[in-house]
């Protein structure tokens, strides 16, 4: 008996001690695997080790080269490699007794203000945005990060009041310089519009990649191309966005620097400039709270730029809205009638009407409101 006893407790440690190689052998204990399986863009590890976005370019070409033109791929830029900079040698603005220029000398630019009286000149460290809308710069004075009091327009090829700051003269020559960034901002900054620069919440700007890469929603990709070019199975060594739920994609993944329902009281009080931040809008939307396929990659290719042409994004609507029985290619190529349910008004290009463009005060661009709804007229715009 006793016999009996002692060979199954040695059968039983045996067994433990197989489940306890298995989980510590298990791909989701090893470092670099574990991270890129819960990755977050905004929670970069201390550990993790970016490769670029070159490695990447042997397998994934097309996507590598159409992303690096996108807004994200170019959410920042080096100074000696802005070409806004370049273009425009020299900008003015003035407001009350302050005077501002920005100026380029050689490869780098320079952010000047003046009262009049005493002058404040700092070397640009980096341009914030491709230009689309605008750019926004980021100094350095006594140690602080400073984001620019005015930014570069588009719309108007010249320098305007950076959205949020106060559209008044400043009340002293450092205010003028613009708005001081706190650790949190600062880190918030460089995390969501370049690659690289922020690991373990500290700031290394000798690691930045200006632009949002591969690495930068995908994870450290060492591991990744290491077993790709071994001929082994790969695809569990690298974060793959598209493997989430709609729910965890738009409002813990893209909002986490599109900004999303975690800062509601923030965005609420920004009014008609929250307009800018898509996750936070469309979790307004009725078509969000009804159906959860909706997420932002459901109309949006992160590869590629948003589609301007709004015909584009029919088939992503009739593929809900439709006629009883009638096939999604049948919606889009029939012509809409007034009667049919898809659209009760006969017209077309669903996101014109249901998305509309608002140009917050001062902004000099028009931002597609993701607050699909039946626009009534002259409504007030709910924040």
């Amino acid at each position: 008996m006793r016999r009996e006893i002692s060979l199954n407790r040695t059968v039983l440690l045996l067994y433990l001690l197989v489940i306890l190689i298995v989980i510590w052998s298990s791909p989701a204990k090893s470092g670099e695997q574990q991270q890129t399986r819960k990755w977050n863009p905004t929670r970069v590890p201390s550990s993790a080790t970016f490769v670029g976005d070159q490695a990447c370019l042997e397998c994934h070409e097309s996507k590598v080269t159409s992303q690096r033109q996108t807004s994200m791929g170019m959410a920042m830029e080096s100074v000696s490699e802005s070409k806004i900079l370049s273009s425009n040698p020299v900008m003015t603005f003035r407001i009350g007794n302050y005077k501002y220029e920005i100026l380029r000398k050689a490869q780098q630019s320079f952010y000047q203000v003046s009262n009049g009286t005493d002058t404040i000149t700092l070397p640009i460290l980096y341009g914030f945005g491709q230009g689309k809308a605008g750019q926004t710069y980021v100094m350095q004075h006594e140690g602080d990060y400073y984001e620019s009091f005015v930014s570069f327009y588009n719309d108007i090829k010249g320098l305007d009041f950076t959205i949020g700051m106060p559209r008044t003269a400043p009340a002293s020559l450092k205010e003028a310089l613009g708005r001081r960034l706190s650790r949190m901002d600062t880190l918030r900054c460089f995390n969501c519009h370049s690659t690289g620069s922020v690991s373990g919440g500290q700031l290394q700007l000798d690691k930045l990649v200006p632009g949002i890469r591969c690495e930068a929603c995908h994870g450290p990709g060492g591991a990744h191309i290491a077993a790709g070019k071994a001929g082994q199975p790969g695809a569990h060594l690298i974060f793959n966005p598209g493997r989430l739920t709609a729910d965890e994609l738009s409002q813990d993944f893209c909002a986490s620097c599109h900004r999303g329902n975690e800062e509601f009281s923030l965005l609420r009080s920004m009014e008609i400039n929250n307009v800018r931040f898509q996750p936070y809008r469309i979790f307004k939307s009725k078509c969000y709270s009804d159906d959860r396929r909706i997420s932002c990659t459901a109309c949006h290719d992160p590869h590629e730029d948003p589609k301007h042409d709004a015909a584009a994004y029919d088939a992503k609507c009739l593929a809900c809205h439709r006629s009883s029985g009638q096939s999604q290619q049948a919606a889009i190529k029939t012509e809409i009638k007034p009667t049919d349910p898809s659209c009760r008004v006969g017209t077309r290009n669903c996101s014109s009407c249901h998305m509309p463009k608002i140009e917050p005060t001062g902004a000099h661009f028009k931002f597609t409101d993701h607050n699909i709804r039946i626009v009534r007229q002259n409504e007030v715009y709910q924040n």
